[in-house]
């Protein structure tokens, strides 16, 4: 396979702190010999494991983003034995229009993996990461929230693996961010995540979503930032005390597809539960109304399972498609 058009400003294995870029060349009608300039932090002292965080996957989140530009300012060398490489915006050109993909190629970060050298931008932009980051790292921290469209209850989570040492790590590493929920995710498009491609080269991860709504507040802030801490202390990067909340995480699993409620109808979604609300197999979750006319009664959505309600559809506008409604599990591990 070709050699990838990113080249890093920064050396990884150089002891100290930088800042730099992942310059990927891009030719356009502004700028025939233009560059994205992918912000990078690596903070490099002694021998010990690699970290590496990222924000921005989707450009409509914000913990992690902002969490990940403050940790870049303020982390430095001495508090530390190993590495951290911090990439804040992972999709640059998303980030930057506040969109969930990309503006030059409509490419979504978490659905482009393994990625290819020869395609399109966000396309070679994950094709780094699968030769170039993931290799080097021990553990991956990926911190997602609900953007524009969904809002969550804040939870971190790993996935079911074949590998049990490798699954039990990701599921402590996800239990020990700080959450109030911990979540074992079944997801829908998984052969093409960042979360695959980090887990396939056998590497601890865990992911996030912190609340929604394409914004950012100080109790999402708050969360994350604490999160971050306790995954650099998880991973053995640095020492301190571990700060979890006073209620211990809830475990919660999606256990498969029927866990996500999609529409058949488009219109006004009227949710008739909470977020975090307890939910009973035929409880009305959801209605649907209609805009093409009035007089007509709304379309009624059932749970298929017992569970409770992790995730909603943000916008009340939704169309044919359009998933309103995650269930999960509550279990013991």
């Amino acid at each position: 396979m070709q050699q990838s058009s990113i080249t890093a400003s920064v050396d990884f294995d150089l002891a100290g702190k930088q800042q730099g870029f992942l310059k990927l060349p891009h030719s356009h009608d502004d700028s025939a010999w233009g560059c994205i300039m992918i912000p990078i932090c690596v903070i490099n002292n002694g021998v010990g494991p690699t970290a590496l965080l990222t924000g921005g996957n989707h450009g409509d989140e914000y913990e992690g983003i902002t969490g990940l530009l403050k940790l870049a300012l303020k982390l430095e060398p001495s508090q530390i034995t190993g590495r951290v490489i911090i990439v804040p915006a992972m999709n640059y050109p998303a980030v930057l229009k506040g969109t969930r993909t990309s503006p030059i190629d409509k490419g979504n970060m978490n659905r482009a993996f393994p990625g290819d050298p020869a395609g399109t931008v966000t396309q070679r932009i994950a094709d780094y990461f699968q030769r170039y980051l993931i290799p080097i790292c021990d553990f991956a921290l990926d911190i997602h929230s609900g953007g524009k469209t969904l809002d969550f209850i804040p939870f971190a989570a790993s996935h079911r693996l074949d590998n049990n040492k490798q699954h039990a790590a990701c599921l402590k590493g996800a239990s020990l961010f700080g959450a109030p929920n911990t979540l074992l995710m079944f997801e829908m498009e998984a052969a093409s995540l960042y979360d695959t491609a980090v887990e396939n080269q056998g590497k601890v991860f865990v992911t996030t979503e912190l609340y929604g709504g394409g914004t950012s507040t100080p109790q999402s802030m708050l969360m994350a930032e604490r999160g971050i801490n306790n995954f650099l202390i998880f991973s053995g990067i640095i020492k301190g005390q571990l700060q979890l909340p006073e209620q211990p995480t809830r475990m919660l699993e999606m256990c498969d597809l029927d866990c996500y409620l999609q529409s058949e109808h488009a219109g006004i979604l009227e949710m008739c539960v909470s977020l975090g609300d307890d939910i009973e197999a035929g409880q009305l979750v959801a209605r649907i109304y209609s805009l093409e006319r009035t007089g007509e009664p709304p379309k009624q959505y059932f749970a298929q399972r017992n569970g409770v309600l992790a995730a909603r559809r943000h916008p009340c506008l939704i169309a044919i498609g359009d998933t309103f409604a995650v269930l999960a599990v509550p279990i013991k591990c």
